[in-house]
């Protein structure tokens, strides 16, 4: 008897996940890597600047 031949669908799911896991590891790999170098969390309104500035001229005691 002849055999069945496999199917090549598994492997072909496991390659597309495998894939994309990959691709979403380099995407938030270089994404922590841009926000590190820009050191920017969040745009500041005006209110938190001044919160920030009083804070840096005030001497603590």
């Amino acid at each position: 008897m002849a055999e069945k031949p496999k199917s090549m669908v598994l492997g072909v799911v496991a390659a597309a996940v495998f894939a994309g896991l990959g691709r979403m590891v380099i995407q938030k790999v270089m994404a922590d890597r841009a926000a590190r170098n820009s050191r920017v969390t969040a745009p500041l309104d005006a209110e938190t600047r001044a919160k920030i500035s009083d804070a840096l001229r005030t001497p603590s005691k």
